[in-house]
């Protein structure tokens, strides 16, 4: 049980991780249109850079809650 919220917390955090940094490279240098979820979304249009960011924290902190589960 433990195993599987520590992966199911790396997943979330790479998810995240992804997004967030596809969304940084798409606001800085205008590639990879398309394929991140931030760009996609309406909602955030001129937000693109701060709605990235605010993804890499959450996955950082995803990393260190699923680091600190104790495998078993």
């Amino acid at each position: 049980m433990k195993r599987t919220v520590k992966r199911f917390l790396e997943g979330l955090g790479v998810v995240a991780l992804v997004q967030g940094a596809l969304g940084l490279v798409h606001g800085t240098t205008g590639r990879l249109r398309g394929w991140g979820l931030v760009q996609r979304l309406g909602v955030l249009d001129g937000y693109e850079s701060y709605t990235s960011v605010a993804l890499l924290v959450p996955s950082c902190a995803l990393f260190a809650a699923a680091g600190s589960r104790e495998s078993g």
